[in-house]
Formats: structure tokens, sequence, C-alpha cells
């Protein structure tokens, strides 16, 4: 079963374990700029980055202001150096001709269907047309349900 739900999704959490090359594909690769980093003594109470009771950082980046842009929260555990990719996440399109381009300038691999791969595995399918000024280039958010309708409920 396939469903589309409308609305606006805020943002998306990725947990990474390479802070430096993370940035450097968010940054120059997809070209989004850091909207606030966040350092943290101690876990969260809401366990924000997870079940984990340490340092942490959050780092919000996308291609414009949260409050009419799709972001990405990358959150970063100080002792995590890798974490174990779950199924529920797809990809995220995007529509960026220079994002391929940089990746070509930049020697990153692109995948088969004009896919870039962030460091941790998750995808971004990328629509090799220019990319919007006057818009969020952010297309879609792709999860993978067995029940949507429980999900959504």
């Amino acid at each position: 079963m396939s469903g589309t739900i409308s609305g606006r999704a805020l943002h998306y959490v990725f947990k990474i374990g390479d802070r430096g090359t993370t940035a450097r594909f968010y940054r120059e690769i997809l070209g989004m700029k850091v909207l606030r980093h966040e350092e943290f003594a101690e876990g969260c109470d809401a366990a924000c980055n997870g079940p984990y009771a340490n340092r942490w950082s959050k780092t919000m980046v996308g291609y414009g202001p949260e409050d009419n842009h799709f972001v990405m929260e990358l959150t970063y555990n100080y002792p995590i150096k890798s974490y174990e990719k779950g199924n529920e996440f797809i990809g995220i399109t995007i529509k960026s001709k220079e994002a391929l381009e940089r990746a070509r300038k930049n020697n990153w691999p692109i995948l088969p269907g004009n896919i870039l791969e962030a460091p941790g595995g998750y995808q971004f399918f990328i629509i090799d047309e220019p990319q919007p000024t006057d818009k969020d280039p952010v297309e879609k958010v792709t999860f993978a349900s067995s029940n949507l309708q429980k999900s959504i409920d």
C-alpha cells in the first residue's frame, strides 16, 4: 500500500557518526547551509539524542529558514562512531542539478538514478533540473510503512 499525507513536515533527524564528512556532504555536495548548531552536556530527558546519556550536539541544515523550508537535524553523540540504519527511511528528493555538478567536481559518488548517498547510507534522489531560488528545492521525503493508517494514527 502506498499513500500520500498532506501537510508540512518540519524536519528529519539523522543520527550521524562522522561529523566532519557528514557536514561536508550537506554543505559542499548538497549545497545546504548550517542554520543553527547547539551543544549539550548530557542526554535529553525526551531522548532527543536517542538512548544516550552523554554529551551530544545537533546541527540544523537546509536550504532556507526552518519556518518555511524542510531541514535536516544532524544529531551527533560524541562517543558513538556509527549507527545501524533502520528500514523506514527511503530517501529525500531534491531538485538540484547543481548538487550533481558539485558531486562530480568533488568526486562524490553518484549512484545510478542520480542518487547521492550521505555518510551513514542515507539516500538523496536528485532531480537533474535547476535548483529553484523561489521555493524549497526539497520535493519529497519518502518513508516505508507496513501499515500507513496505523502510522498516521
